[in-house]
């Protein structure tokens, strides 16, 4: 619970919260202070606001992007490298924590600036007027952006290119004087950019299909989907994995970073060890799957049926892998059950950020020796372990992967196998 600071006039930051605002503890319950630093002073005025009333932090640095404070997209550019790298690894030991899990923590792995190489941005459309960007903090007002020090630099090249597809989208499907809201995810793969847009509700026609199409040529783009429809593909836009390509599916799921999904496939096929029969659960593509498959035959299951095609796409063209087999299916509604899982030596899971809590409560009904769990959300992640280790699984060291810098998100790994079983 957050307290109002009407009574309260003179603040100290004591620690950092959740996300990333200074937090002040009071008998009432916590005070954030935006962009605050442990350390700092701050006075509050009658509106609510903080000024800052003493000397700044000596881990307050300058942040490297000019929509800082502004943009919602990042929340800690502010802070020196050691106090960023502390409070994410204290985002995944407070989630293990509330399970009472003591962990053996890494260091965090943390991918460079400039290396997201997918962004979701939002398209306001009022005649010739586009603003493209993030949505600021605590606001649905896009801001209209103009650098961004998180995402691929061929991403932030072709904004004003973006900004023309837009424009063109929004002329010809929507009705003049109407401002238009659409969405675009954009992806940086190997073989060029991958654009795809929703908003209009419908494909284009084909007049202005062909008008789209001229446009995502002139501005290099791999492969542009309008509304589900390839209105042009130059080339293949791939993820490159040490095991093979994969060509996903417009505006599909995968790791933000190239560099984080490297680490996190070696840390997986270590964690599978000599394993020969290997479930990777919540697969989607097979990004995981195909470095997996170069060590043991893989069951690849997921609810993405294109995401699927895909990895068997994939699997067609890859050489030196062992057999993948890939399953269709919504592991959230119907986990595998026991008798599925005998023949299997690991489990590998990446889920949503609900978590696999019905998945690990089969494995442990299992006869399945290791499993490798991956997440974005240390709280779902320490819960799904809780049930494991009560289950007799003993956890491994628990490695951070930062690959959304400056933002409030980690994601973590970690091995955990099943103690000698008793007689």
């Amino acid at each position: 619970m957050t307290t109002s600071p009407t009574d309260t006039t003179h603040l100290t930051i004591a620690r950092l919260g959740r996300d990333g605002d200074g937090a002040v503890d009071t008998p009432r319950g916590p005070i954030f202070v935006p962009d605050g630093l442990p350390g700092e002073s701050y006075v509050v005025a009658n509106d609510g606001t903080y000024t800052r009333s003493g000397a700044a932090s000596p881990d307050r640095v300058p942040p490297p992007c000019r929509h800082f404070g502004i943009c919602g997209g990042c929340a800690t550019q502010h802070m020196s490298d050691s106090l960023y790298r502390s409070w994410k690894s204290d985002l995944i030991r407070s989630g293990f924590q509330t399970q009472a899990i003591d962990i053996d923590l890494a260091p965090l792995f943390v991918v460079p600036p400039q290396s997201r190489r997918r962004a979701a941005l939002t398209a306001i459309v009022s005649g010739a007027r586009v603003i493209l960007g993030y949505h600021a903090r605590r606001s649905h007002t896009v801001i209209d952006l103009a650098e961004c020090p998180v995402l691929n630099p061929d991403i932030t090249a072709a904004l004003p290119a973006l900004r023309d597809i837009a424009r063109q989208i929004a002329s010809d499907s929507l009705k003049p004087g109407k401002p238009a809201e659409l969405r675009l995810a954009v992806a940086a793969l190997s073989g060029g950019l991958d654009v795809s847009v929703h908003g209009i509700g419908a494909p284009p026609s084909m007049q202005a299909a062909a008008q789209l199409a001229i446009l995502a040529r002139r501005a290099g783009l791999a492969r542009l989907t309008v509304e589900d429809m390839i209105v042009c593909s130059e080339t293949d836009p791939r993820l490159e994995t040490e095991a093979g390509a994969i060509v996903p599916p417009p505006g599909a799921f995968f790791q933000a970073a190239a560099e984080a999904e490297r680490h996190m496939a070696a840390l997986i096929t270590a964690g599978i060890g000599k394993s020969k029969r290997v479930a990777d659960l919540f697969c989607g593509s097979g990004t995981f799957t195909l470095p997996l498959a170069r060590h043991a035959r893989v069951l690849a299951i997921d609810s993405d049926k294109p995401a699927l095609a895909a990895l068997a796409q994939a699997t067609r063209f890859a050489t030196g892998l062992k057999p993948i087999q890939p399953l269709l299916r919504d592991l959230a509604a119907e986990p595998l059950s026991p008798l599925e899982l005998a023949d299997i030596d690991a489990v590998v899971f990446d889920p949503p950020r609900a978590g696999a809590k019905a998945q690990c409560e089969m494995v442990v009904k299992s006869k399945v020796d290791i499993v490798v769990a991956v997440s974005c959300n240390p709280a779902t992640l320490a819960r799904d372990c809780r049930i494991l280790v009560d289950g007799g699984f003993a956890m491994g060291q628990v490695h951070g992967v930062d690959q959304f810098l400056w933002s409030p998100h980690v994601e973590a790994v970690v091995t955990l196998r099943r103690e000698k079983r008793k007689r």
